[in-house]
């Protein structure tokens, strides 16, 4: 039988308020994501962690549970995994320090798979885990000072609002990062913030976990080489399939985005592989057609995001008559940085490619996971302005 969730003898689990919270065989196989919920399930067979009001998870024939997605668009959808599939990749982090003696903490909700993978693995390896997703981000800062935490999971939504704030904290030694990559400001205030800390960036996805890790060797634009396990092709229209032990069962309710093929998956991006290091366009459901050529948005954002005045960039698509689409992006940051930015994107992706108006916005909507909500934007957008 694939092994499945322990609660290790040296694992220790503390929530928001700093109480620990011992295992218990209270409460079923669903249950709220908090510390107590989590304390519930480890070892149990078959479980998830919030969505209470969906129907229970089917026990399988082996070790399994449910978790959330946490995409950009669309509501969030269960998936399916085996225990075991997290299993494995426990064992290569292991690499990293986790286990006895290491302190763990995630900032956000259980609900969410990168939290719910960090909290599960550190009482797997045997760590200390603090879930601080109750706590303001400037209380968050404070207690990973406090604590010591060691090891730090979280997103770069998260960590925007954690590093902008004073203090450091001495005693972090790695931040393992998913959801999108780092903007050099921000790694910037990440290492003002953790001076001894590594950065470790991986991309990935819920229902494929690790697919690449990214170090200080890894080209700026790249998301990384294969993370240990984990083989990748590209296909002849650009689209990446991954074949690892760790990508997910099925999805458990409405059919989602990722497709099966010959043992490979595929989430629906679409990238290139270069001296072992995969670089991404965007995914394949966003591309825009532009005077009959393609164009990712999420390239233009992530480059947006680099420039000064630019806290978070949004590119979306808007009708037009004679081009098919032209783009828009909407900003939060400093207005006052827009001539220059607009130059500056001119140069760098021509007349085409750049985007026809900056619309800045201060309220910027996210989803739950704290990656930005599109169609709250799409919704908001009026062109002409």
């Amino acid at each position: 039988m694939t092994a499945g969730f322990r609660w290790h003898p040296e694992a220790r689990l503390f929530d928001g308020a700093g109480g620990e919270v011992r295992p218990s065989s209270a409460g079923g196989s669903v249950v709220a994501d908090t510390a107590e919920g989590l304390a519930q399930v480890i070892g149990l067979p078959t479980f998830r962690l919030g969505a209470l009001d969906q129907p229970a998870p089917v026990p399988g024939p082996g070790p399994q549970f449910e978790t959330l997605t946490s995409g950009s668009t669309g509501s969030p959808r269960r998936i399916l995994r085996s225990q075991g599939s997290w299993v494995a990749s426990f064992r290569v982090n292991a690499g990293f320090g986790v286990g006895p003696g290491a302190r763990v903490a995630v900032l956000g909700r259980l609900v969410h798979s990168l939290a719910l993978y960090g909290a599960i693995e550190g009482l797997h390896l045997g760590a200390q885990v603090h879930l601080l997703d109750a706590l303001r981000p400037d209380r968050q800062r404070k207690a990973l000072a406090d604590k010591g935490i060691s090891h730090l999971y979280a997103t770069p939504a998260q960590l925007r609002l954690l590093a902008s704030g004073p203090g450091i904290c001495p005693d972090l030694r790695l931040v393992l990062v998913g959801g999108s990559k780092l903007d050099p400001a921000l790694r910037e205030a990440v290492r003002s913030m953790a001076p001894s800390a590594r950065l470790r960036e991986f991309y990935g996805a819920a229902e494929a976990s690790f697919i690449t890790l990214a170090d200080e060797e890894t080209p700026e634009t790249s998301v990384g080489k294969p993370y240990p396990g984990v083989e990748i092709l590209t296909d002849p229209s650009g689209e990446v399939w991954v074949k690892s032990p760790y990508l997910f069962s099925g999805y458990a309710g409405d059919a989602g985005s990722a497709r099966w093929r010959d043992g490979w998956l595929s989430v629906g991006e679409i990238g290139r592989m270069e001296d072992g290091f995969l670089y991404l366009h965007g995914r394949a459901g966003r591309m825009v057609t532009v005077a009959d050529q393609n164009v990712f948005p999420e390239e233009i954002e992530s480059l947006i995001e680099t420039m000064p005045g630019v806290t978070r960039a949004a590119v979306l698509p808007v009708r037009d008559a004679l081009r098919g689409s032209v783009l828009v992006a909407l900003v939060q940051g400093d207005p006052a940085a827009e001539a220059g930015i607009m130059v500056d994107l001119r140069a760098r992706l021509g007349a085409l490619k750049s985007p026809k108006a900056l619309i800045w916005l201060q309220d910027w909507p996210v989803l739950p996971s704290g990656k930005t909500d599109l169609r709250a934007l799409e919704a908001r957008l009026t062109w002409p302005v």
